[in-house]
């Protein structure tokens, strides 16, 4: 059933009207950047062991990303990866909000559309928080429709 569903380089260069502020900026999202992708390689390896089988790694259409689809048993399921180094802003699963969900709805459509040997397995979302040392993976973190 397949309903609707409720390592980067930057640029480092400074200017004399920007000063420091451009430096700190392209600092900033390279770290960012940095920190996702490290995540994303920690989620990939713990699901590995896990027996999952990684099928597409940060796979990217027009309108959005997912960072992992894989297969577990009968499921293909859809894995949003959010790794942050403390949780002043809240937990890593806490921003997968709505937007991100239909995003993932939508992905998850437009694949089992474009890869039609996936399209009897039954569908899951899932989210990986990768925080510190610690992985906690959400299994049904949100439901399809």
């Amino acid at each position: 059933n397949h309903g609707t569903c409720k390592r980067s380089s930057a640029n480092f260069v400074r200017t004399r009207n920007k000063g420091d502020r451009t430096l700190r900026i392209a600092q900033t999202e390279f770290y960012k950047k940095f920190l996702g992708r490290s995540g994303e390689r920690r989620a990939e390896k713990f699901l590995k062991k896990k027996g999952f089988k990684i099928i597409e790694k940060n796979y990217r259409v027009s309108f959005g990303e997912a960072d992992l689809i894989a297969l577990y048993r009968d499921l293909l399921i859809f894995i949003e990866v959010k790794t942050r180094s403390d949780e002043s802003f809240g937990t890593p699963a806490e921003a997968v909000g709505y937007k991100k969900q239909k995003t993932y709805e939508k992905l998850a459509a437009y694949f089992l559309k474009t890869h039609t040997e996936y399209e009897n397995l039954a569908v899951r979302f899932d989210v990986i928080e990768v925080s510190g040392d610690e992985i906690n993976h959400i299994e049904d973190a949100f439901i399809c429709e």
